[in-house]
């Protein structure tokens, strides 16, 4: 199966257009180009560590 059927672009550079970020679509997998903890704002990027402890916590396997 074809790399493109099976990701989606979550993330664009605003200047250039560039993909800064993907996400598989059925394994839980993501990933961002970029430094996501030096964001402008405390919070600005907060949501892809809370994603990535979900993940990590449904996917343990214990």
């Amino acid at each position: 199966m074809s790399y493109y059927l099976t990701s989606e672009v979550t993330h664009r550079n605003l200047n250039d257009g560039t993909i800064e970020g993907i996400r598989h679509k059925y394994l839980p997998v993501f990933s961002v180009q970029y430094h996501p903890e030096a964001s402008p704002g405390p919070q600005e990027s907060a949501y892809l560590f809370d994603e990535y402890i979900d993940i990590m916590r449904t996917n343990r396997g214990e």
